[in-house]
């Protein structure tokens, strides 16, 4: 999973998640935002749950508890875009 930064991003490409992965319910002091480009995923973002598949994308907002889980039949590949030079990730 490389993972790439600048001066004001962190970029994650989760280059093929297998089903049933995928991170546990955490939270960002900044906007994370997720685009698919392959399969299914379903994501928590606060109290909503969302189902979003390849061409979708979603935004956490800063302190926002979310998480996903592939749920499709297939890999998820995904970019995961923190508006942050460093990831701050704190677990709930």
């Amino acid at each position: 999973m490389p993972d790439f930064h600048s001066a004001a991003l962190s970029v994650i490409h989760n280059a093929g998640m297998a089903p049933g992965a995928g991170p546990e319910l955490h939270r960002h002091p900044y906007e994370e935002v997720f685009l698919i480009l392959e399969g299914e995923a379903t994501f928590t973002l606060g109290d909503e749950t969302r189902v979003a598949r390849a061409g979708d994308f979603l935004i956490a907002p800063p302190g926002v508890p979310h998480a996903f889980k592939n749920t499709g039949s297939g890999p998820l590949r995904t970019v995961d875009v923190h508006a942050s030079p460093t990831f701050d990730t704190e677990y709930l």
